[in-house]
Order: C-alpha cells, then sequence, then structure tokens
C-alpha cells in the first residue's frame, strides 16, 4: 500500500472542506479523484502533500505516518498539475537538476539523462521550458514528477491543456508507469472518457465527504446510469443525502 488516509478532516470555522475521507491506494494501482469544483479534491491533495495540515485524521504516505515524520514521509511523493508550470527560463535539463538537487537524487547526471531518454526529451534538453508546446511540457513535468523515484505519484488534471492526440499519449505513459515501477496514482479529472480507460478505481467527492467508490466502467449501471459522465453530473447536482454503500 502507497497511501492510506483515514478519517481525514479539514475545517475553517464554519467552513467544511474534508469530513471523515477514507481511502487507500495501492502499488500499481490507479484511483481517480472525482467531485465538482469545491467538493474538497484540491484540499484533500494539499493534505496528503503536507500543504495543508488537517483538523483531524491522518495520512500515511509508503507506510509512514506524514504527521510525525513529514519528511520522510513526502520523499515517498510527488506531485504533477496543468497550472503547476515549471521555470520557463530554465532548460529542460536545468529544470531536472534543480529538482533533482532538491530531493538529492544520488548518481543525478544519469537519472536525468534516463528521464530525458524515458520521456522522448533528448531534443529539447536545451530548450527553455517556456518556449515548449503544452504536450512537450506535460512531458517535463512527469519526468520532474518521478525523478524521486515515487511510491506515490498526485496527478491534478495533467491532460487538461493537451490536444486529444497529446493527451492519449499521456495516458498511456503514465499508465505504463505504474507497471514500470510498481507506484500508485491518486489523479484528479474531470473527463470521464479518461477516467474509464485509466483509473482502475474511483472516488466521487461532493462537499467533502466520499458519495461513492468502485470500479469506473460497473458504478455507472449499478447506480442507474447511462455513463460516468451522467452519475457524475447528477452527483453534482444532487448530491446523496447520505454515502452510498461502496462498491468492491
Amino acid at each position: 500500500m502507497v497511501l492510506s488516509v483515514c478519517g481525514l478532516c479539514k475545517s475553517y470555522s464554519a467552513l467544511v472542506a474534508a469530513e471523515d475521507v477514507s481511502f487507500q491506494v495501492h502499488r500499481r494501482e490507479v484511483v481517480g479523484l472525482l467531485g465538482p469544483n469545491g467538493a474538497g479534491k484540491t484540499t484533500t491533495i494539499n493534505m496528503i502533500l503536507g500543504v495543508l495540515s488537517p483538523t483531524a485524521g491522518s495520512i500515511r504516505i509508503g507506510g509512514i505516518d506524514l504527521a510525525r515524520e513529514r519528511a520522510r514521509a513526502l520523499a515517498h511523493a510527488n506531485f504533477s498539475a496543468v497550472y503547476a508550470s515549471l521555470p520557463g527560463n530554465l532548460t529542460v535539463t536545468q529544470n531536472l537538476r534543480f529538482f533533482g538537487l532538491v530531493y538529492g537524487i544520488p548518481e543525478l547526471g544519469r537519472r536525468v539523462g534516463e528521464l530525458l531518454q524515458q520521456f522522448d526529451l533528448e531534443r529539447l534538453r536545451d530548450t527553455k521550458c517556456g518556449l515548449l508546446s503544452s504536450g512537450e511540457q506535460t512531458r517535463v513535468a512527469l519526468a520532474k514528477a518521478v525523478l524521486n523515484r515515487p511510491r506515490l505519484l498526485l496527478l491534478d488534471e495533467p491532460t487538461a491543456s493537451l490536444d486529444p492526440a497529446a493527451a492519449q499519449t499521456t495516458r498511456a505513459r503514465i499508465r505504463g508507469l505504474t507497471m514500470e515501477t510498481g507506484c500508485g496514482i491518486l489523479w484528479t479529472s474531470h473527463n470521464m472518457y479518461e477516467v474509464e480507460e485509466v483509473c482502475d478505481r474511483v472516488l466521487f467527492l461532493s462537499h467533502g465527504r466520499i458519495l461513492l467508490e468502485g470500479d469506473p466502467r460497473q458504478l455507472p449501471r449499478e447506480h442507474g446510469a447511462a455513463t460516468l459522465e451522467e452519475l457524475f453530473i447528477r452527483l453534482a447536482r444532487e448530491p446523496l443525502a447520505e454515502p452510498l454503500e461502496r462498491a468492491g
């Protein structure tokens, strides 16, 4: 198991951003964290990344308690998001070397070389990131996100700015990472086609609570919806009064 979240709560005075959120992510598993804007997805991710402190509950990354051993736990995680762009005035190689120094990667030159090859970035190695296309920037961001060989990879809308062909290639590359490295992935997306293609399991959040959990290809018919998108829209417009029993 790469991530265990138990009884996680986050409140700001009268506002409850997360309430009793519990789930797990296993090795070689891609879990989709779904919900409308304001559902609590970003709050949950920020607590897992140690950016926010939970009001209650616990988070364990690779079996390490985040609250007690923050640095050691986060050394096993990494993150990528379309809105968290890399410094545009640095080249691809400079960005990877910079973050490699931050993470304390041993044999950094060799590791950067491996990632340039793995993510088809060798011809762009001396190009400044600000001059890259959206698809190229996404590849660099993913290379940065696996620099430290994380057990847990958090991806927040990683294909949101990509055209369909680049998005398909990126999804295949991310899916391959789970098989090659054994990492687990927590993935947020509003693209339900993408979720069905990539995710082994999904969690539906609404008002900071998990309403449904299960296989994205089976959940719709289990709850009387034709598609995952239809189920998503229904839950976004009319959240269930109480969480349903989780599937699987």
